[in-house]
């Protein structure tokens, strides 16, 4: 088991969405909640409304499309609050744009955010972890990591980018037979509003998620050292399908209206 008590976990995109709802679940279980966000005003409310339960917050500002921020503010983590027990990479950001609409610019920051510093973060946290022989790193990718669709070619591509480096991080640490864990997680679309105006067409296979049950979900799969979560679980159908020629695939993924999820698609840029 992962124990949170006592603990130093850092969460990166933590001033809203599943980031901050994870900070507060993991803040009440003892943990000192190190924060990271581009977003200053959002981490100053946040820390004040965990202030005001008592909980242990020390907050960054940090951009995630500037690798050289990444290791200056990784520095100053350990140099002010100490090695990081627990690392979730939860920050993402999304276009919702068909690949000609979208500027070169936000092609490169969706792979800043949702794919490089994951490098970055994990290169500069690593270290300490493999020194101590103890660590957790999470990686919040997406069911988007599993099933390609329409308006979201850069954050698939990201995505899938995303679970590779998970997978291959488990096995590189397993290889090295290091006492560090990982968990990696696939969720389906979440109503945070980083996808507003997302459809599904059969909800009871495919459920827009709820924010709080889907934080919870995360929590409780790094409290007992799960290495894999998929949500809903009926995703997880995607690997088997995948052994149908394409067309088959394809024809499957429209009726299930995933090809056309995004159609209706306004969102906002983070989450």
């Amino acid at each position: 088991m992962t124990d949170f008590n006592a603990k130093n976990v850092l969460i990166t995109g933590a001033a809203s969405g599943i980031g901050r709802l994870m900070a507060d679940k993991i803040a009440a279980q003892g943990a000192h909640v190190i924060l990271w966000d581009v977003n200053q005003q959002g981490l100053d409310s946040l820390q004040a409304e965990l202030q005001t339960q008592n909980r242990k917050v020390t907050t960054y500002t940090c951009n995630l499309t500037d690798r050289n921020a990444i290791y200056a503010t990784a520095e100053r983590v350990l140099q002010e609050c100490g090695a990081v027990d627990v690392l979730i990479n939860n920050a993402g950001i999304v276009s919702g744009k068909p690949l000609l609409e979208a500027a070169d610019a936000d092609i490169i920051r969706t792979f800043d955010v949702n794919t490089l510093a994951l490098f970055w973060t994990t290169r500069a946290f690593l270290p300490t972890m493999i020194k101590r022989n103890s660590g957790h790193i999470v990686t919040i990718a997406s069911a988007a990591g599993i099933v390609g669709t329409a308006k979201l070619i850069d954050y698939c591509s990201s995505k899938f980018a995303a679970v590779g480096y998970a997978d291959a991080l488990r096995v590189e640490l397993a290889r090295q037979q290091l006492n560090i864990q990982t968990t990696m997680v696939c969720p389906y679309y979440i109503s945070t509003g980083m996808f507003e105006g997302v459809k599904t067409r059969f909800a009871f296979l495919l459920p827009i998620l709820k924010p709080d049950y889907v934080a919870t979900r995360i929590v409780n799969a790094i409290k007992t050292n799960r290495t894999r979560l998929v949500m809903p679980p009926f995703v997880l159908t995607s690997y088997l399908v995948r052994i149908f020629p394409t067309a088959i695939f394809d024809g499957i993924m429209g009726m299930l209206g995933i090809s056309k999820s995004m159609d209706e698609f306004t969102g906002r840029t983070g989450h």
